[in-house]
C-alpha cells in the first residue's frame, strides 16, 4: 500500500538554503529509501542517552503532554535508563557496530544489486544517517521520484506515521517537489508471508521442531489501538497468515507483544508472562519468531535471545529458540524488490528469482 503525494511548494523567504535552490538535475531519476527505526552510534550510556532523547521525544511514540513528559524524561527516564540499555546493547555490539545498522546497509546493497536503476539509500528515523540529511542527498542526485519505505510489515502511527513525518517536514521546504511515494506496510504480503514461513522451516530443518512456536511483536499501548492504530489487527493477521503457510493448528501457536515501557496498559499477551506460564508448565522447546522486525536488532537479540530465552528456562522450560529475521538473505531482497516494483514498474531488476522462488515456494 502506498500513499501518493505531490504536495504544492509551499512560500518562503529562504530559497537559497534549499537543497532544491541549486541549478536542476537531470529530470527522472528514481530513489528508493529505505528507513529503520535507529541505534545508538555506540554502546556507551551517552550516546544511549542522545539516542532515547530523540526517540522518546517523538510525539508519535510518546503523547503525552510535553510540559509534563520532558521533566521525567530528562531528569528520571533518561538518567536511569540509559546505563542499563548501554549494557544490553554492549551485549549485542559487532565489529560493524549496531546489528540493526549493519543488517540494514546491507539489506540496502542487497536491493541495489537487484534494482541496479534505482538510487537505493537507507536512514534512521533516529539517529544517523538522518532521513532528512538522507533525501537532500537523494535531492542532490537529481531524484525527481522518491519511494520511501518505512522496514515495518505492519503499520502504526508510532513507527510508519512518525517515518512520513520526518520525509515531510524535510521535503516540505523544497522549491521542486519530488513525486512521493509513502508506502504503509506489507503485513500480509504473500511474498513477505512465503519468506517467513520459509525460515522456520529452515530453522525446524536444521535444528528440530519445537512444541510450540511463539510470535512475539513489538508492543504498543493499548489506548493507541483504540484510538484506531491498525497495528494489533496487522499483527494478528500476519501471524494467521504465517501459522497458515506453516499449515499449523491453533495450539501449534501464539502471538504475543513484548517490550513494554511504563506503567499504563499494553497490548495483550504479553510474551514474558506467555513464556513464564509455558515455562511452568513444562511446555519444552520453543521457538521464537519476531515477525514484525525486518531485521535483527536489541528487541530480538538481547530481549528474545538473551533475556527471555534465560527467563524462559528459568521458569521450568527446556529450550527457547529464537529464529533470525529475514535479515539481509536473498528471500528478504526480493520480496521487497518484488514490492518495489509493483509502486515503480519502471523498476528494472537484474536477473533474480522471484520472492516465491527464493523462499523455496
Amino acid at each position: 500500500m502506498h500513499t501518493a503525494f505531490r504536495p504544492a511548494p509551499p512560500a518562503s523567504s529562504n530559497a537559497a538554503q534549499r537543497p532544491s535552490a541549486r541549478p536542476p538535475a537531470a529530470a527522472g531519476r528514481t530513489g528508493v529509501l529505505l528507513v529503520n527505526l535507529g541505534t545508538p552510534g555506540a554502546p556507551t550510556p551517552a550516546a544511549v542517552r542522545r539516542y532515547l532523547a530523540e526517540f522518546l521525544h517523538d510525539h508519535r511514540v510518546v503523547d503525552l503532554t510535553r510540559w509534563l513528559w520532558c521533566p521525567v524524561l530528562h531528569f528520571i527516564i533518561l538518567p536511569l535508563r540509559s546505563p542499563k540499555v548501554a549494557k544490553a546493547y554492549a551485549s549485542i555490539w559487532t565489529p560493524e557496530g549496531s546489528p540493526l545498522l549493519a543488517l540494514t546497509r546491507r539489506l540496502t546493497h542487497g536491493l541495489a544489486a537487484v534494482l541496479p536503476n534505482a538510487d537505493m539509500r537507507f536512514a534512521m528515523r533516529y539517529g544517523q544517517p538522518s532521513v532528512a540529511s538522507v533525501l537532500r542527498e537523494m535531492d542532490a542526485a537529481g531524484c525527481t521520484r522518491i519511494v520511501v519505505l518505512p522496514l515495518y510489515p505492519q503499520y502504526s502511527a508510532s513507527t510508519s506515521a512518525s517515518v512520513h513525518d520526518a520525509v515531510m517536514r524535510e521535503v516540505l521546504t523544497w522549491r521542486r517537489q519530488p513525486d512521493l511515494r509513502l508506502l504503509q506496510d506489507y503485513h500480509t504480503d504473500t511474498g513477505w508471508v512465503a519468506a517467513v514461513a520459509a525460515s522456520v522451516r529452515a530453522h525446524w530443518a536444521a535444528n528440530g521442531r519445537g512444541e510450540k512456536l511463539l510470535m512475539s511483536f513489538h508492543g504498543l499501548p493499548q489506548r493507541f489501538v483504540d484510538a484506531g492504530d491498525p497495528y494489533a489487527a496487522q499483527c494478528e493477521a500476519s501471524a494467521r497468515a504465517i501459522a497458515a503457510a506453516l499449515d499449523l493448528s491453533d495450539g501449534d501457536w501464539a502471538l504475543t507483544y513484548q517490550s513494554r515501557f511504563g506503567r499504563e496498559p499494553w497490548l495483550l499477551p504479553a510474551t514474558d508472562t506467555t513464556l513464564k506460564a509455558w515455562g511452568e508448565a513444562n511446555a519444552g522447546t520453543v521457538d521464537v519468531l519476531c515477525p514484525g522486525f525486518a531485521v535483527d536488532c536489541l528487541e530480538t537479540l538481547e530481549e528474545i535471545a538473551e533475556q527471555n530465552a534465560h527467563a524462559y528456562v528459568e521458569a521450568g522450560g527446556a529450550a527457547l529458540r529464537y529464529i533470525p529475521a529475514l535479515n539481509d538473505a536473498p528471500t528478504h531482497v526480493a520480496v521487497l524488490a518484488a514490492l518495489l516494483q509493483r509502486e515503480v514498474p519502471s523498476l528494472v531488476a537484474a536477473t533474480t528469482p522471484s520472492p516465491a522462488q527464493a523462499a523455496g515456494a
